[in-house]
């Protein structure tokens, strides 16, 4: 697992229903919290606070988005592609398989050849 999450963090996160309601909306495309409220039938405070939680978990990133008369809004979508929960040796296991974008893979395979 990457980060400061523990295992009960995450667990709580997404434990929470309206949590995953949030993740399952942004999971097919990024929403706006107005859009997330309107289609998951939850109040703009409890998307926010759905959506801290989830940032501070790193499940969930927020991007600025341009509307068509210059305004610009937050859109929030899912971090992550899959999550694994895994029991071994009497010890539970989460492994959160990331979603990156090309530069980021790119720098990645490039530090990799560096190291030979």
């Amino acid at each position: 697992m990457e980060g400061e999450q523990t295992i009960e963090d995450i667990l709580d996160t997404i434990g929470d229903q309206h949590a995953r309601d949030v993740l399952a909306a942004i999971s097919r495309e990024p929403r706006s919290a107005k859009e997330l409220a309107d289609e998951c039938d939850l109040s703009l405070p409890t998307i926010y606070r759905r959506l801290e939680v989830l940032e501070s978990n790193d499940l969930v990133v927020e991007r600025t988005a341009v509307s068509g008369d210059g305004n610009h809004y937050n859109i929030y979508e899912c971090n992550f592609d899959s999550t694994v929960i895994q029991l071994e040796d009497d010890e539970y296991k989460v492994r959160i398989y990331r979603r990156e974008n090309l530069p980021d893979r790119f720098t990645q395979l490039w530090d990799d050849l560096g190291k030979d």
